[in-house]
């Protein structure tokens, strides 16, 4: 069965976006230890590159290698959107969760109001895992469907934004599968639901 997979970059304290979506405070520089873990990165999740940046990365025609399919909420939508990219990830099937935005501005792109049933119905599909690109709401509504989270903690405390995880308290264990450190002080840890 294919996993429904959380990777995503957060900071110290556990937010993924500024209050107003702002992704600019991440440290990451373009120095050589950042350029280092970006190869790292983008060898083992090509797919997650959107479709416009793959050139500059060097992943044109680069084979999906863990996920064929993305659930990202509107929140992680806008932003391509706003820069007039209807289909961010067209390497990949692409889902917008969204009780707001109606259709789709792309034939690529399905907008989805249910978020916990296109998961289950993804889930029972063959095929590579399925990637919850976020946001935090939406990572809420799907917790107790995650199967693994793949997470990058960046060296920074944001101190307010959109957090990780956004919706009722629920405890769900996690336990640490791997991790890795990178010399850019970026750290990944992989871990997988306790069920």
């Amino acid at each position: 069965m294919r996993k429904l997979v959380y990777y995503v970059g957060a900071s110290i304290d556990g937010y993924i976006a500024g209050p107003d979506g702002q992704s600019d405070f991440f440290p990451f520089g373009g120095e050589k230890q950042d350029a280092e873990y970006s190869e790292w990165v983008n060898a083992r999740y090509p797919e997650t590159v959107p479709t416009i940046m793959r050139p500059q990365a060097g992943l044109v025609g680069a084979p999906n290698q863990r996920f064929d399919t993305v659930v990202m909420g509107l929140g992680s939508y806008q932003p391509a959107l706003n820069q007039g990219i209807p289909s961010p990830y067209k390497h990949m099937r692409q889902y917008v969760v969204s009780s707001s935005l109606g259709h789709a501005p792309d034939p690529a792109v399905t907008v989805i109001g249910d978020p916990l049933g296109l998961v289950r119905s993804l889930k029972k599909e063959k095929g590579k895992d399925i990637w919850l690109c976020g946001g935090g709401r939406l990572a809420g509504s799907v917790l107790t469907e995650l199967d693994e989270l793949i997470v990058k903690s960046y060296p920074v405390v944001a101190g307010g934004g959109t957090p990780m995880f956004d919706g009722p308290f629920d405890p769900t264990r996690f336990s640490v599968t791997t991790r890795e450190s990178f010399a850019n002080d970026v750290t990944i840890t992989w871990l997988k639901a306790d069920r």
